[in-house]
């Protein structure tokens, strides 16, 4: 009898020192998306427009500064989990990043390498050589099938523009079939208006994904996320993309703009003369409102903007807190805060 309660009371011990995620694959998940603004390794790349990024350059990217920037990211995704009492991002999308060994250097960082972080990444043709990509935790997401679909969009000169492909990752997630869509679509570099139709053709190219997908599997539970450049009330995100700002019925053609009701309240994650953008965005196809059992839901949606990634002084107080302004060197993290959602 004393060996079987002895048994036991180890068992129990084992159990409390388990990861919360370990417990039940029913516990609530975070997934989240970070454009990390510039993540480049200091190696001038040929073919790539890289050269600002390198020791050699007014920026003076050396080695010192690379891995000041991987800490910080890495921090921030560390701490993403704890602020929300859930464990640290099951699964996570990131823009900006240079090639697949930032994301290498980024996920074996001291902050996150206990998490095990596994990397979807492919080069895109963007001319400034910045990509998507897809960090997850091989214990709560299990991708069975991934590609990388082009934007073949023009200038008004009917130019080619090479710019991000989109990520399609498409597995289960929790033990259910989810589809995850990773996008940065063009930016308003030019001027909004004059910058719409790239964003339009985007939205396009992001929609027929989405369409395919519930096509295939009507029931197919899908996640869009990524910087748009466009706000939820945009025209690329509400009309061609077809994503609500309210809650749609589950058998609706329309998405769900789970990012929306905190645009709606004021809140963004980056700032420009002084308004607030909420460009990092997350789009739901509408099961994930069903009340049906065994159906993955959303739980919470958030913007992490704790005060450590804020501009704490001068006239840009409380922007986020960038790595530089120009050629001069903050230290800071990104010009985004992080979005997330929590499923469950």
């Amino acid at each position: 009898m004393k060996y079987l309660k002895n048994l036991l009371w180890l068992v129990g011990i084992l159990f409390l020192m388990l990861p919360i995620g370990c417990r039940s694959i029913h516990s609530p998940k975070m997934v989240a998306f970070y454009n990390v603004e510039n993540l480049f390794d200091t190696i001038d790349t040929p073919g790539v427009n890289d050269s600002e990024f390198t020791p050699e350059s007014k920026k003076v990217w050396n080695t010192g500064r690379y891995h000041r920037k991987l800490e910080n990211i890495s921090s921030v995704i560390a701490e993403l989990g704890r602020e929300a009492q859930v464990e640290a991002p099951a699964v996570m999308g990131l823009a900006e990043v240079e090639n697949k060994r930032v994301v290498e250097d980024l996920v074996s960082s001291i902050p996150l390498e206990r998490f095990n972080y596994r990397i979807i990444h492919k080069d895109s043709p963007d001319k400034r050589g910045i990509d998507v990509a897809l960090i997850y935790r091989p214990g709560y997401f299990k991708p069975k099938h991934t590609r990388f679909v082009p934007l073949h969009i023009q200038d008004e000169e009917g130019e080619p523009i090479p710019t991000r492909d989109i990520l399609v990752a498409s597995g289960k997630f929790a033990g259910k079939k989810l589809h995850f869509i990773v996008c940065h679509w063009p930016s308003r570099y030019g001027g909004q208006e004059r910058s719409i139709p790239l964003r339009v053709a985007a939205a396009e190219v992001t929609r027929s994904i989405v369409d395919s997908l519930r096509t295939e599997d009507p029931a197919s539970c899908i996640v869009v996320m990524g910087d748009l450049n466009d706000d939820p009330i945009d025209t690329s995100v509400k009309d061609y993309l077809k994503a609500g700002l309210f809650p749609q019925p589950a058998q609706s053609d329309s998405l769900y703009n789970a990012t929306a009701s905190i645009f709606l309240k004021g809140r963004g994650t980056l700032c420009y003369r002084g308004k607030w953008n909420l460009f990092d965005q997350f789009i739901l196809s509408p099961n994930f409102l069903s009340s049906r059992k065994g159906n993955l839901q959303l739980i919470e949606t958030g913007i992490f903007n704790k005060p450590f990634l804020w501009q704490q002084d001068g006239d840009y107080r409380g922007y986020p807190f960038r790595t530089f302004v120009g050629n001069w060197y903050h230290g800071g993290y990104s010009d985004h805060f992080p979005s997330y959602i929590i499923v469950q």
